[in-house]
C-alpha cells in the first residue's frame, strides 16, 4: 500500500481477507468481497450491486492543467482526499504532504470517499468520465489496483460514506445501506429531495448511528441501528443545508439553507442543547465539525470566515486542558458524549453573548444568541472545509486547491494564528 496506513483498519482488513478465502469472491480469489446474489434485489429498486468492472488505464499525469472536482475529509480527519479531472489524489494533514496519487485515462472523480487510512475507497466518477459514470459507485482496491465491487444506480449518486461495516450511497430522494462484508442490501430510507447528498455516520465500533434529511422541510432522521431506534427531530424551519455526528453519533450539530443558527441535538431523544449564531445575514454553510472532545465547533461558510463556538455540553470526567487524539483507544473507550451534562458553561472557552439577554423573550432572538469565540478570514464565495487536527488546530481545505493550518487560543479566542499555506495541486511535492 502506498498512503498512510491506520493500523486498525489495517487489521480489519487483514481479516475480512481471510474470511474471504472461506467462498469466492466477486472478482478473483484475492478479494475482499464474498459474492452478492446478483438479482436479488427488489426489481423496483434503484439498486444493483455487481462484480469489478475490471482494471483501467492508468497514466502518470502531471499537475498541469488538472482540475480539482472535490475534496472529502476521511472519518479521523487526519487525511483527505482530492478528487480531480485526472484521478485522486490522498493527503496527509500533520505533517501536510500528498502520499498517494492515481491518475487515470478515462477521467476525473467527483466523489472519493476513504475508509480511514487503508487502500479501500469509494468512487464515483464525474460529468464526462467515459469508464465511471456519475450514477455508479466503484469499490477500489489499491492494494490490488482495481475496482473489487460496484453499485449502479438510475440517478447520480449525490455521496457515499463508509464505515468499517457499512457502505452508504445517498442519491436524491433515497438512501441504501449496504453491508461491506458481502455488499448485501440492509436498509433503505426514503428522505427529503437532497441534491446536497447530506448523510453522516458515527464511527465507533460500539455505536451505528446515521443522520439524514427526513422527509420533511427542516427535519432530520437518525437511524441508531444497533438500538432499532428513529428519531425525527425537527431542527430547524428552512431545509437543512449542513450536518454533522460526534464519533460515536450521539451528539448531533445542523445548520439550515439560512445560515445564521447551528443547533446541537441529543440523538437519543431529540432534545436541543444549545444553539449559537454565525452572524445575522443568511450565508451558505459548507461545513460543520465537532472536536473529538466534544469542547469546540467549527463551521465554514461562503462569508469568508471560518468560527469556532465553545461548546456547553460536557463529557463526565472530561479534563478541559487534556486535548485526545480521535486514534486514541483512551478516547475512543473513555471519552463518549453518552455520558452528557447538557447546557454546563464550561470554565474556559465561553462564547460571548449579547449585554440585552437579560431582555430574553422580548426582544428578537439574536439579542441572546452566543457568538463565536474565535475566528479565521478566507476568501469569500470559495468553499471551505474545515476540521479539527491536534493541539487547538484547524485544518481549513478549500476548493480553490488551498490547504491551511491555523490554532486558537481556548482561553482568549479571537482572530486565529496561520501555520500553514498550500496550494497543493501545485506543489511539486510527490509521494516517495
Amino acid at each position: 500500500m502506498s498512503f498512510c496506513v491506520d493500523i486498525d483498519c489495517f487489521k480489519w482488513v487483514l481479516m475480512t481477507v481471510s474470511s474471504s478465502h472461506m467462498s469466492s469472491t466477486v472478482s478473483t480469489s484475492r478479494g475482499i468481497f464474498s459474492p452478492p446474489r446478483l438479482g436479488a434485489y427488489d426489481e423496483s429498486s434503484d439498486a444493483r450491486a455487481s462484480g469489478s468492472i475490471g482494471t483501467p488505464e492508468l497514466e502518470s499525469g502531471d499537475s498541469e492543467g488538472i482540475e480539482l472536482l472535490s475534496v472529502f475529509w476521511n472519518q479521523d480527519y487526519g487525511c483527505f482526499a482530492a478528487g480531480t479531472s485526472s484521478g485522486f489524489r490522498i493527503y496527509n494533514t500533520e505533517p501536510f504532504k500528498e502520499t498517494f496519487r492515481r491518475d487515470l485515462k478515462g477521467g476525473g472523480f467527483k466523489i472519493v470517499e476513504m475508509l480511514f487510512r487503508c487502500n479501500i475507497l469509494a468512487l464515483v466518477g464525474g460529468e464526462g468520465n467515459s469508464q465511471y459514470p456519475p450514477n455508479k459507485v466503484n469499490i477500489w482496491d489499491d492494494h490490488q489496483s482495481r475496482c473489487i465491487g460496484e453499485f449502479s444506480f438510475r440517478s447520480d449518486v449525490r455521496a457515499v460514506k463508509l464505515r468499517r461495516d457499512r457502505i452508504v450511497v445517498v442519491l436524491e430522494h433515497k438512501i441504501y445501506v449496504y453491508s461491506l462484508l458481502d455488499l448485501k442490501l440492509l436498509h433503505q430510507i426514503e428522505t427529503l429531495a437532497n441534491p446536497r447528498g447530506l448523510c453522516c455516520l458515527s464511527h465507533h465500533s460500539s455505536t451505528s448511528v446515521l443522520a439524514c434529511p427526513g422527509l420533511q422541510r427542516g427535519q432530520v432522521r437518525i437511524e441508531h441501528f444497533g438500538l432499532n431506534i428513529i428519531k425525527l427531530i425537527n431542527a430547524h424551519d428552512s431545509h437543512i443545508a449542513c450536518l454533522t455526528l460526534t464519533l460515536d453519533g450521539l451528539l448531533l450539530a445542523t445548520a439550515s439553507t439560512r445560515g445564521t443558527l447551528i443547533r446541537i441535538f441529543n440523538t437519543l431523544d431529540g432534545t436541543r442543547l444549545q444553539e449559537v449564531r454565525r452572524g445575522l445575514d443568511s450565508a451558505d454553510i459548507y461545513s460543520i465539525a465537532l472536536s473529538p472532545n466534544v469542547q469546540w465547533l467549527a463551521v465554514s461558510s461562503d462569508r469568508g470566515t471560518v468560527h469556532i463556538f465553545g461548546l456547553r455540553v460536557r463529557v463526565v470526567g472530561e479534563d478541559s486542558s487534556s486535548h485526545f487524539s480521535p486514534q486514541s483507544p483512551a478516547f475512543l473507550t473513555q471519552n463518549s458524549s453518552s455520558s452528557i451534562d447538557a447546557l454546563i458553561p464550561p470554565s474556559t472557552g465561553a462564547n460571548p453573548g449579547s449585554s440585552l439577554s437579560f431582555m430574553r423573550g422580548v426582544l428578537p432572538k439574536y439579542f441572546s444568541s452566543e457568538w463565536s469565540f474565535a475566528q479565521f478570514h478566507l476568501p469569500e464565495y470559495t468553499q471551505f472545509s474545515a476540521a479539527f487536527g491536534s493541539q487547538n488546530t484547524i485544518g481549513i481545505v478549500g476548493m480553490d486547491g488551498s490547504f491551511y493550518r491555523c490554532s486558537f487560543d481556548p482561553k482568549n479566542g479571537g482572530e486565529m494564528v496561520q501555520h500553514e499555506y498550500v496550494r497543493f495541486l501545485k506543489t511539486d511535492s510527490r509521494p516517495g
